[in-house]
């Protein structure tokens, strides 16, 4: 039953929980964390970890999404971003950092980001990203926005992807758009691809349900919202406290397969995770994996040396981001931050390993047994 408040006479609204206000409680027999497994698969794709890197130009470069893979996560690049539209990304960040750094206009950075942004998409630039990472013989996916996707898939398709990501801070089923042009129907959409396609943000059980009745593999609940890198919150008033929400989705991934009689789709959780705590509450809460960007973005392999941005941030006429410096000093490899050794005692670093270990001091040896475990919420 819905918790409801009163905020005003004839006004109620929803009482809801972050992943910071809930605790997971063991309640098994414990288990050595080497007899745990952190592997989930997603259509015809397996991933021994269940980390997705958050599409942004800060994190996502062909050679980060192919070291990540490696490790057995993915790496999603942005289809709409600077790989697409410049040759020379790397002096394209290192301007943007050195904007960043200087701290003579705060607002400097952020211009700078819309101008790259405002160049033509090249077709030969994406598709050329796209091989790298391809012949590297690791899973490629892109993402692409509602507004895009019809226009940007089908060369998506001819340079090879496996996963597609259709991809903005809060989509519906049918996206409405300017002016004459046609709704892009996911629904449609998705059934005349041969590729599966991971669809998102969504916030509630609703267009969890929505989405997942379009024939998504996969839906992403949260917008990315990262503490001091996002403004969506700010800008639109829009927030999203990931542990209803993805406790939303999970309650509407039972309720489809229910309907479906068995067709199961992933829940990708994407915010405010910035610790293997919040990882492993992320998936507790029901999540099957998780969008990392801001934990990723401290690794040596990132591109933007140390600095982190969401996609959002780019946005021509409403950015909804800003530049957040993430490391100081030697940076870790992306290993550390993965799988460790971690000094660190806050969870910074040894992501995966945490994770593991909680599974097994829960007693849970597989993600899907996890999303069982005895949860909490702080008074």
């Amino acid at each position: 039953m819905r918790d409801l408040v009163e905020i005003g006479m004839g006004r109620t609204a929803r009482r809801t929980y972050e992943l910071d206000d809930i605790d997971i409680v063991p309640s098994r027999r414990t288990r050595s964390s080497k007899e745990v497994s952190t592997s989930w698969q997603l259509d015809a794709y397996r991933f021994d970890i269940p980390v997705l890197a958050h599409p942004t130009d800060a994190l996502v470069s062909p050679s980060f999404a192919i070291e990540l893979g490696k490790r057995g996560g993915l790496g999603v690049i942005n289809g709409e971003g600077l790989w697409g539209r410049h040759a020379d990304v790397e002096a394209k960040l290192a301007e943007l950092v050195a904007l960043a750094e200087s701290d003579v206009d705060v607002e400097a950075p952020i211009k700078r980001l819309q101008e790259l942004h405002a160049a033509p998409l090249q077709p030969g630039l994406l598709a050329a990203a796209v091989a790298q990472v391809r012949d590297a013989g690791v899973t490629t996916a892109v993402r692409v926005s509602p507004q895009n996707a019809r226009a940007l898939t089908p060369q998506l398709l001819e340079a090879g992807i496996d996963l597609l990501v259709v991809h903005g801070t809060i989509i519906s089923a049918e996206h409405v758009a300017h002016g004459d042009s046609e709704p892009l129907n996911l629904k449609t959409f998705i059934s005349e691809l041969d590729v599966p396609v991971v669809a998102g943000g969504v916030s509630d059980h609703r267009t969890a349900l929505h989405l997942m009745r379009t024939g998504a593999a996969g839906v992403i609940v949260g917008y990315g919202s990262t503490e001091g890198a996002t403004t969506t919150g700010e800008v639109l008033g829009i927030g999203l406290p990931m542990a209803t929400a993805i406790a939303d989705a999970a309650a509407a991934r039972r309720d489809y397969l229910d309907e479906t009689g068995g067709r199961y789709v992933h829940v990708i959780a994407d915010g405010d995770i910035t610790s293997s705590g919040d990882l492993a509450k992320a998936i507790a809460c029901g999540a099957d994996a998780a969008v990392l960007g801001a934990p990723l973005a401290v690794a040596a392999e990132a591109p933007g040396g140390g600095w982190y941005w969401p996609s959002a941030a780019a946005h021509p006429s409403v950015p909804r981001g800003t530049m957040l410096p993430v490391s100081f000093g030697e940076r870790p490899s992306l290993d550390r931050v993965l799988t460790g050794p971690s000094d660190d005692p806050f969870g910074s670093l040894n992501f995966v390993g945490g994770l593991r270990r909680s599974m097994a001091k829960s007693g849970y040896s597989d993600l899907k047994e996890f999303q069982k475990v005895g949860l909490t919420v702080r008074a």
